[in-house]
């Protein structure tokens, strides 16, 4: 019997049943621990990259480093998924045989995954053998994301061939990988080009799969500077999430650069659309590399400024819109390339052994309080 009724004369003792039958319910609804903590972010909020060792398919170790992502509290994984790859010689070629275990090994854990497109084959390329050659036609762009949508969307052919995992399909697609630096994007103005592969994306998208997310490209160095050309080259309503790669050296200067980049799609009209961060990170290089960064650091400091800046991120979510944060990497092999990104894994493969950094146990940490699951026990899966 609701309010209502009881103004119209219900029995005296109907409002004071309500309570006690709600008190119930919501002790009912809590978890063991009676004193567990509230969620602070949504599902799917934090999550890590997956590359290197990880999406290698002669790394023996890929399920159990899998479970313990899982069970680190990240609820989402960003993985590249390279046309070059899937579409070596033609469009009519399909091969998943790099891209179907990731997605599987996800979905087996119940994790999300933001696919970055990216790689054009050879055949396809506007220079040929230049492995940061944008497509020479767009078409055939927008007819490999349609593959994509048909092998991991809603009703993919993913999903049905492998009936015994849960459905975890594909609804958010990033376009590219940092457009603005000429290692990804080997054209100039950059800007332009990449604006117009992203509409054609966009169209795309919206025709395989009208609930989509189209996931612009993750931004570094001076953002706020790339996505205003991005804006001046017309890319308003063509995509949906807006995405920052804040490499800084302090944490407070990644929210800084956050509110800079939502200033200036204040001033473009997009105040409203979500800034996920698809990049966030502090390698703990120092003295490791020939060479430098203003935001490397130790392995002390990689723990210090997580600590700091994953808190700020998440107090500041909802005033900045912040809708996602993907920690790179979850897994780096120490030394394999001479960049500082080899010392930014929290699990890392050193002279053949994995190993935890000391930053796995605050990220875990950090992740449980923000799922609501500080004071409860068990590992972080029984907190989703």
């Amino acid at each position: 019997m609701d309010e209502r009724n009881a103004r119209q004369g219900a029995p005296s003792y109907v409002p004071m049943l309500r309570v006690v039958l709600l008190a119930l319910v919501c002790a009912l609804a809590l978890p063991a621990g009676a004193d567990a903590a509230r969620r602070e972010v949504p599902r799917g909020w934090l999550g890590v990259v997956v590359d290197g060792p990880m999406t290698d398919p002669a790394f023996a170790q890929a399920p159990a480093e899998w479970d313990s992502l899982a069970g680190s509290g990240a609820e989402s994984v960003r993985a590249a998924v390279y046309w070059n790859q899937i579409q070596p010689n033609g469009p009519t070629e399909q091969n998943f045989t790099a891209s179907d275990p990731i997605f599987l090994a996800a979905a087996q854990r119940g994790l999300d995954v933001l696919p970055v497109i990216q790689g054009t084959p050879t055949w396809a390329a506007r220079t040929p053998f230049d492995p940061a050659s944008p497509p020479r036609d767009n078409a055939d762009f927008a007819r490999f994301l349609t593959a994509l949508v048909t092998r991991y969307g809603p009703n993919g052919s993913l999903w049905a061939e492998h009936p015994e995992v849960s459905r975890q399909p594909v609804r958010s697609w990033q376009i590219w990988n940092e457009p603005n630096l000429t290692r990804y994007w080997n054209v100039s103005p950059w800007a332009p080009s990449y604006v117009a592969l992203l509409k054609r994306a966009h169209k795309a998208l919206q025709a395989a799969d009208p609930g989509s997310k189209t996931v612009l490209a993750g931004l570094p160095n001076e953002s706020w500077k790339a996505i205003a050309a991005i804006y001046d080259a017309g890319a308003r309503g063509s995509f949906d999430v807006a995405t920052l790669h804040p490499y800084t050296g302090q944490p407070k200067n990644v929210v800084r650069i956050v509110k800079i980049v939502r200033r200036e799609m204040q001033r473009r009209g997009d105040g409203k659309l979500p800034i996920w961060v698809t990049e966030l990170s502090w390698p703990a290089a120092e003295g490791k590399t020939v060479q430098h960064h203003d935001f490397e650091t130790t392995d002390r400091g990689q723990s210090d400024r997580l600590k700091a800046g994953l808190p700020m991120l998440a107090d500041q979510r909802k005033a900045l819109g912040i809708g996602r944060v993907y920690w790179y990497t979850w897994l780096s092999q120490e030394g394999i390339s001479g960049s500082a990104f080899d010392f930014s894994g929290l699990r890392r493969l050193r002279a053949g052994q994995l190993v935890s950094s000391p930053a796995l146990t605050i990220f875990t940490r950090l992740a449980r309080r923000l799922q609501g699951c500080e004071k409860q026990s068990g590992d972080a899966r029984r907190c989703r």
